[in-house]
């Protein structure tokens, strides 16, 4: 039976020079997985034709482009090379493809350069972020300068998670944050890294000064929503935003936020999900290749099993209507 048709948020690529540079930098193993997947132009336009994918919105995933510390420039460089690729696959292929542009942060100096390029002159469809860069969480206060030119701009950010890392408690350099690194990071703590930067953007009041940006949070939210009435009901008892409470973030999910469906969120994760948002903020991903092909088709075949239970006219908002709405397709955005 043929797949309904979709569009895809929460797709990867690999350029070569990508490959290359994670190879060299001691990311060939990234986050804990066995290898760099194999990636082609050719083999993500056959995936999407197998899914029925109408269109796909490609980024870079973690490790994110800073990939050694403190070395900005590199950074800058290996950004600006794969935002130049993303845009060259995309002009090839305008009715099919979109992407989310990079920024190389922690290097606000180099991510504030870069928005205007990535947005205005390469026409990106909005931003990725990782959950945390080197240690640096979404909702730091050195990141609002980048937060304040995203919401002047009306952005889209899809956050991606990423390793877990914190500041070295002797001061030089960072820690694994992984406690079990037997076990890849996607596994499990992608989820949690998820979590915790939504809570921080929460908390920190990130979410709220910022009310022009949509987010788009991957893997149904991840460990975030048993988590929502805990994290808001602490706020007030530490003494910060006495107003944050489980029903403002609700209400701000409504507005602000669309959760993407990558992953294993069926049969169970979803419902706690749809506790705190409506099927109108559900998107549709696949996180190939990170995920290989043959997965990604199981679970897609997993979710039609699973969203029988739905009205068509669900299942055709959160496989594609939803995602029509957010980019603004057929209004001259795409």
């Amino acid at each position: 039976m043929p797949f309904e048709e979709r569009i895809d948020v929460h797709a990867h690529f690999l350029p070569p020079f990508y490959r290359e540079a994670c190879e060299k930098t001691g990311h060939g193993k990234p986050d804990g997985m066995p290898a760099v997947p194999e990636w082609s132009a050719r083999s993500h336009l056959a995936l999407m034709k197998q899914l029925n994918i109408s269109k796909s919105i490609i980024s870079i995933s973690s490790p994110g482009t800073y990939l050694v510390e403190g070395d900005n420039d590199a950074a800058c460089k290996l950004n600006r090379q794969c935002n130049d690729y993303a845009a060259e696959f995309v002009s090839r292929h305008p009715s099919l493809l979109g992407f989310w542009g990079s920024l190389p942060l922690p290097d606000t100096a180099g991510a504030l350069q870069e928005i205007p390029y990535v947005l205005d002159t390469l026409k990106a469809d909005g931003i990725i972020l990782e959950t945390n860069h080197h240690g640096t969480y979404l909702g730091d206060s050195s990141l609002d300068i980048v937060f304040e030119e995203l919401n002047r701009r009306h952005a889209k950010v899809f956050i991606h998670p990423t390793t877990p890392y914190m500041q070295s408690c002797k001061g030089h350099g960072l820690t694994s944050a992984v406690t079990l690194p037997q076990y890849p990071n996607p596994m499990f703590e992608f989820m949690f890294d998820s979590a915790r930067a939504v809570i921080n953007l929460f908390a920190s009041g990130t979410v709220a000064r910022c009310p022009n940006v949509t987010f788009i949070i991957p893997h149904a939210g991840g460990a975030l929503p048993p988590l929502i009435e805990r994290f808001t009901s602490f706020t007030a008892i530490i003494g910060g935003d006495q107003n944050l409470t489980s029903k403002v973030v609700k209400e701000t999910f409504a507005k602000q936020f669309y959760f993407d469906l990558a992953g294993f969120p069926f049969p169970d994760q979803i419902w706690g999900l749809l506790r705190y948002t409506g099927m109108d903020r559900l998107l549709y991903g696949s996180d190939s290749p990170f995920t290989p092909d043959g997965a990604v088709i199981r679970l897609a075949e997993a979710m039609t099993a699973e969203m029988n239970i739905w009205t068509k006219e669900e299942r055709t908002a959160v496989l594609i209507g939803n995602a029509s709405k957010m980019l603004e397709i057929g209004k001259g955005k795409l």
